[in-house]
């Protein structure tokens, strides 16, 4: 049977005494993430998920307060962000200003992938700029990679600020070998149909022969889900003339689907390409998975290079947790990263 989630929540708010109190309801039987805004009589009311996997934000303008989940929104409409609602706090607005109805929790868990991924390159997310992010661990990459190229260019759009960052860190020239067509197309994970999925995904991306051809190149994305998207750009990029290919990723390897906020369609951990490959290796998907999400460990090498092979890669690297967790700036605990090593509050 298909459950409305909406109609699921508004039944648990009803059982409350009050709006605060059915909130807190959600808060406490609802497994994953719901973040809520309530439009009632008295207000809106804005609730922000019990460990602020995502984030919910106050904007104050001329002619009153708005309510977003991205800073990006509010510039171009005449807001300034005023306030960051807290984990689990219950905040009511209106006209004239707004007030907290409860108190805030003490943990913090918001999803890394805002700043890999999703967040637009002017948003901040607990005052932690997405692009400065991106540029960081771009630059941390670069630095330390011992590879010959000729040029960094960036998997439009999340790969970008990476690139940038690389080019500065490796100091060779960022070119744009591979752009986006932007009028129609949107983020190619969202459609539901995978053979939809790839056309979205081939359609957006065009390379740009004259700057590929007979180059070494280093190309920079968010990350790596399926491998399908990426296993055909790379045949594209060859197709127009690459000589090589070195695939540098922002984030570590993804080995756990995300039960929180579905930021991929993936069902199951057999629609990831690492766990794919883990089961080919150990002929079970779920064996030793904690080595393999350690960067370095010889399970984690293995994984690396037969994923480099399948997708047809000159080189892979994948920036390592650490790295990821400084360029956000959080504390390690703070953010939720487990995609990555399975760490998470229920």
């Amino acid at each position: 049977n298909i459950i409305n989630q909406s109609e699921l929540v508004s039944m648990i708010i009803s059982q409350g005494k009050d709006y605060v109190d059915g909130i807190r309801l959600v808060q406490e039987k609802i497994k994953g993430s719901c973040s809520m805004l309530l439009l009632t009589e008295q207000g809106i009311i804005a609730a922000r998920d019990k460990y602020g996997r995502s984030p919910i934000l106050v904007g104050r303008g001329d002619n009153g307060y708005a309510v977003s989940s991205e800073t990006c929104s509010f510039p171009n409409l005449g807001y300034e962000l005023c306030y960051d609602i807290r984990p689990g706090e219950i905040v009511r607005l209106t006209a004239d200003g707004y007030e907290s109805l409860n108190q805030p929790g003490k943990k913090m868990q918001i999803c890394s992938f805002l700043w890999v991924y999703y967040g637009y390159p002017a948003c901040e997310y607990e005052g932690k700029n997405v692009e400065e992010m991106r540029f960081h661990t771009g630059f941390e990459m670069g630095k330390k990679d011992d590879i010959e190229a000729d040029f960094v260019s960036g998997i439009p759009d999340s790969g970008v600020g990476m690139a940038l960052g690389y080019a500065v860190g490796k100091q060779i020239p960022y070119r744009r070998g591979i752009v986006k067509y932007t009028p129609t197309w949107p983020r190619s994970f969202t459609p539901s149909n995978q053979a939809m999925r790839e056309l979205v995904a081939k359609m957006k991306l065009i390379p740009n022969k004259s700057m590929l051809n007979g180059k070494r190149v280093v190309f920079c994305d968010d990350s790596i889900v399926r491998g399908t998207q990426l296993r055909d750009n790379v045949s594209d990029l060859y197709r127009y003339g690459a000589k090589e290919v070195h695939m540098r990723i922002s984030c570590p390897p993804l080995l756990y689907p995300c039960k929180f906020l579905n930021f991929t369609a993936s069902k199951s951990e057999m629609e990831l390409i690492t766990r794919r490959t883990i089961a080919e290796i150990e002929g079970n998907p779920d064996k030793n998975v904690a080595a393999y999400a350690r960067t370095g460990s010889p399970q984690y090498n293995c994984m690396v290079n037969c994923i480099c092979k399948k997708l047809n890669i000159t080189s892979l690297k994948f920036n390592p947790l650490e790295t990821l967790v400084e360029s956000i700036g959080l504390p390690k605990e703070c953010i939720c990263t487990h995609c990555f090593d399975g760490s998470s509050y229920e």
